[in-house]
């Protein structure tokens, strides 16, 4: 595991736009082989995407054969309201490149069977040939995608009823109100995230200070589901300066030391 430091949230975000251009343009993409990017949603990678929209205009990178997969949607809530997932990825990302609408898969939280959406969304991703890189955040209780504490780690694309630690940290996308937040997510599962070839997440701000220091720090376990990162041949932990409150001092210092960031 790699753990990158950053000042603050601006240049957390800078960081990880420019390693995502980097890898793209390294695959150098076509329409034959095209990269295939795994993304979240939420406010951790707001920055980040808006740097990517900046990088698309200045023709630093190019998403024509780029294949998406987003990590999740909410249940029952319609495409086009304004916090579904749909309507995120159309403001903060998709309609400010040139990603083609075919290479974009968000999975259908209003499909007649669930279950069949889940299983038909991993059969897509693996015709696409895999994830090479899946971009996450961390929520605050070590959650990654909708995989709540406990979740197995092997688990795989499926429906999730949501906590009530979720459902309040999500609520201040819908006034406040936790009871306006969905029960229900659908969510790759633990176990299709670590199938990515690589697998890089966020992590900014004080709240998510204890779950990253279990992230890093802690045994892999189920109670805090960011710990599967560890297990992983190739994961990168962006984080800002904040968040790494309660890592112990040999622990920053060690990460500080061997990944320089300019």
């Amino acid at each position: 595991m790699r753990l990158i430091i950053n000042p603050n949230y601006e240049a957390l975000s800078k960081w990880a736009a420019n390693y995502v251009i980097e890898k793209i343009n390294a695959f150098k993409p076509t329409q034959e082989r095209p990269f295939v990017l795994g993304l979240p949603t939420g406010s951790s990678p707001e920055g980040m995407y808006a740097e990517l929209v900046k990088a698309v205009a200045e023709k630093r990178v190019s998403f024509r054969h780029v294949l998406t997969f987003n990590m999740d949607e909410y249940v029952g809530l319609p495409e086009s309201h304004p916090e579904s997932y749909h309507s995120f990825m159309a403001k903060h990302l998709f309609d400010h490149i040139d990603c083609p609408k075919e290479n974009i898969h968000i999975l259908n939280g209003n499909a007649p069977d669930l279950e069949e959406e889940c299983r038909s969304y991993e059969q897509k991703i693996k015709e696409a040939g895999g994830i090479d890189l899946f971009l996450g955040g961390i929520g605050p209780d070590g959650h990654i995608a909708f995989n709540e504490p406990f979740s197995s780690l092997t688990s795989r694309t499926r429906v999730k009823t949501l906590t009530t630690d979720t459902k309040i940290a999500n609520s201040r996308f819908f006034g406040n109100d936790p009871d306006a937040v969905p029960s229900h997510a659908l969510t790759v599962g633990v176990g299709t995230v670590m199938d990515a070839r690589e697998v890089l997440i966020l992590c900014n701000g004080y709240g998510k200070a204890r779950a990253l220091q279990a992230a890093v720090e802690g045994p892999v376990t189920q109670q805090w589901t960011i710990s599967a990162l560890q297990t992983h041949p190739h994961s990168i932990i962006v984080t800002d300066e904040a968040a790494v409150a309660e890592l112990k001092v040999a622990t920053y210092r060690y990460f500080k030391d061997i990944e320089r960031v300019d």
